[in-house]
């Protein structure tokens, strides 16, 4: 007979048959129900997963016919006090299997999980990028404009039509402005996921260059430790200046 361990380590693996799982049932032992019962909220899970992907991909369904590759596109950062607005443009195919999510509903580790397997399986992945200076040239919104354009034109792909969130992409190609499009298309959840991802590392790296701001725990956003550091050590050449408080702050 297996041990407790030995059953554990076979569910864990996925390799266990109808006629085994009938088997453990009827194993009376507390441990092997324990187990099956982990083992059964896991199935459930991943079922859970599968079908919120299927639903997440029906736009892309019903356009692969006429147009093969899709690009989904999503900023990240028009709000914050600092740093640069990014975006991201992610083609999927058909079998894509990712149970991707909105970025903002995700933790930070399952982002970084489901970032990694976005490039894996991704067809195309392109990136947009728009610093603070330009986005004070050109306003939040026109800057935006600009970088889903890069991140269009960055992809090794090219692609047939756009699902955007919430905005529209000034290039020649069909496209659909979706509102809460990261809620109702997978390839723009995870444009949005890539997006974030990459703002945040950036964000990482510009709190070990401008330390006092919080930058590595508010990404550039308005909190109060954020607005702490800017009483003590004013504007960094990282701010937007077209944005308040920071137009106050650049005036002392």
């Amino acid at each position: 007979m297996a041990t407790i361990a030995q059953i554990k380590t076979q569910l864990a693996s996925g390799s266990v048959s109808a006629e085994e799982l009938a088997s453990l049932r009827a194993d009376e032992r507390a441990g092997v129900q324990a187990a099956l019962k982990a083992y059964d909220r896991q199935l459930a899970k991943i079922a859970a997963g599968q079908k919120m992907l299927h639903e997440h991909m029906r736009m892309e369904r019903a356009l692969w016919p006429t147009y093969p590759h899709i690009a989904g596109i999503d900023e990240v950062g028009r709000g914050p006090l600092a740093g640069p607005v990014v975006t991201a443009a992610v083609i999927i195919s058909p079998d894509f299997d990712l149970p991707v999510n909105d970025s903002k509903q995700l933790s930070p580790k399952r982002r970084q999980e489901l970032f990694s397997g976005i490039i894996s399986e991704a067809l195309a992945v392109g990136i947009g990028l728009r610093d603070n200076r330009e986005i004070d040239r050109l306003n939040i919104y026109r800057a935006t404009e600009q970088a889903m354009a890069d991140a269009v034109r960055h992809l090794r792909l090219q692609p047939d039509y756009l699902l955007v969130d919430a905005m529209t992409v000034p290039v020649p190609l069909p496209q659909s402005k979706l509102i809460k499009g990261d809620a109702r298309s997978a390839s723009i959840s995870a444009a949005s996921i890539v997006a974030k991802v990459i703002r945040d590392r950036l964000m990482d790296m510009y709190d070990q260059v401008y330390p006092g701001y919080d930058f590595i725990h508010n990404a550039g956003y308005g909190t109060a430790k954020h607005l702490a550091g800017l009483a003590q050590h004013g504007v960094t050449p990282i701010h937007r200046l077209t944005f308040e408080p920071i137009k106050d702050y650049s005036k002392l």
